[in-house]
């Protein structure tokens, strides 16, 4: 490992119960010192990530991980208010979507989405894929700790 072990907050922007539970199991499985954060939609994300209402002590994440069809505000509204942030635009956002269609791809990484995975539909390539990348993005790559008042 590249990075130290200490302990890796993760947010979840997931509005499915079903893929809430596969990612958290996910992580179990991978080892990872982690606090998962689970939102249910990008306008709740977005009180998570400005640490406002009930989230007024919420930690800065070290990944975020997006799921693009969400109720209310889309996905990508959410990418796009994160990555024109000063605050927050050097956070990792991986998304993770039932959508392989290249429009979506290309928009992800438009908004300067750092990967765009499309949810594998059998339970074994789902784990396997998260745990990849999870490996790759905590243990493996070197994220800007960026900290403004």
């Amino acid at each position: 490992m590249i990075n130290s072990p200490s302990l890796k907050n993760i947010l979840l922007v997931e509005d499915l119960p079903s893929y809430q539970d596969l990612m958290s199991i996910a992580f179990e499985e991978n080892n990872i010192l982690h606090h998962l954060h689970i939102v249910n939609s990008a306008e709740e994300a977005l009180l998570f990530l400005s640490q406002r209402q009930q989230y007024h002590n919420a930690p800065r994440p070290d990944l975020i991980m997006l799921d693009l069809d969400l109720p209310g505000m889309h996905g990508h509204e959410l990418l796009k208010i994160i990555k024109e942030d000063h605050k927050i635009k050097y956070i990792p956002v991986i998304v993770l979507s039932t959508s392989n269609e290249p429009k979506d791809i290309q928009q992800s990484y438009a908004l300067k989405a750092n990967c765009y995975i499309s949810k594998p539909y059998d339970l074994e390539n789902f784990l396997e894929v998260v745990k990849e990348s999870l490996n790759f993005w905590l243990n493996c790559s070197q994220i800007a700790q960026v900290h403004l008042k």
